[in-house]
């Protein structure tokens, strides 16, 4: 009768569905595509991105080169009959008179040669750029999922190789916020770029302006250049951190616990 029992004991097993059974086959692609990452996707970026950097497109020399001339003309200087009606009235008060000043610039309705051109070579640079931020982005989060699904149950004890998966979480959640916030960059120069140049239409007299577009596509440049150096030293920080701790992230807790006292 005890014999039986524990027969039956033996035969009941957890019965996964179908959805459950997906998502385990899910999580073994997840875990040998992140491996994969790590031995061979990764090390090929840095390479061909080291490679990209050296190149003579991202000299430090070539950042007075990138600046272009705007096409706006400057007019012809001619006095304002409105403003010089609110100068002279006399319930006026002189504050609102350079308010008026300072508010009335010049009126816009055209500009003689055409549009004003983009900074072509630098938005060609940013073209190159984006895929590189936005592949790292894939990549990091794929490695973070990769080592998320190799954590071990909580338990007491033991616990050295979990905070070492920890800490690999942690860096490539960094790298993929990073290379994220290198696509926010993208939008928030083209967004400054345009504010400033409007100034320069809106204000074709001073000269502070149009040296502001030179000096923002200047610092650009070296932004632009800074951030495919930071995509690739996170690639190698990333890499670095878990090739030598393979061991430990795919077996995060010994099976003889005695070699811990």
């Amino acid at each position: 009768m005890s014999h039986d029992r524990k027969r039956g004991a033996k035969s009941i097993q957890p019965v996964m569905s179908e959805a459950e059974t997906q998502v385990e086959e899910l999580k073994n692609k997840t875990k040998a595509k992140g491996e994969q990452l790590i031995k061979e996707t990764i090390p090929k970026k840095i390479l061909e991105l080291n490679k990209l950097l050296e190149s003579d497109i991202f000299s430090m020399s070539r950042y007075k080169s990138v600046i272009v001339k705007l096409n706006i003309p400057v007019p012809e200087v001619t006095s304002s009959p409105r403003l010089a009606i609110n100068c002279e009235n006399a319930k006026k008060r002189k504050m609102d008179c350079l308010e008026d000043v300072e508010n009335i610039g010049t009126k816009v309705y055209s500009i003689p040669g055409g549009s004003v051109p983009l900074n072509t070579q630098l938005a060609d640079l940013l073209d190159l750029i984006k895929p590189h931020a936005i592949e790292q982005v894939e990549i990091a989060n794929q490695v973070k999922m990769w080592i998320t699904f190799m954590v071990p149950k909580i338990e007491d004890g033991n616990n050295f190789g979990v905070s070492i998966q920890e800490d690999s979480i942690t860096e490539a959640r960094q790298v993929e916020t990073e290379a994220a916030a290198c696509l926010d960059q993208v939008s928030r120069y083209f967004l400054m770029r345009g504010k400033i140049v409007s100034k320069v239409a809106k204000y074709p007299h001073v000269d502070d302006y149009r040296r502001a577009v030179q000096e923002l596509d200047e610092k650009e440049f070296i932004s632009v250049k800074l951030a495919l150096t930071e995509i690739r030293n996170n690639y190698a920080s990333l890499h670095d951190l878990v090739s030598k701790n393979m061991d430990k992230i795919k077996k995060p807790r010994s099976a003889n616990t005695d070699n811990m006292y």
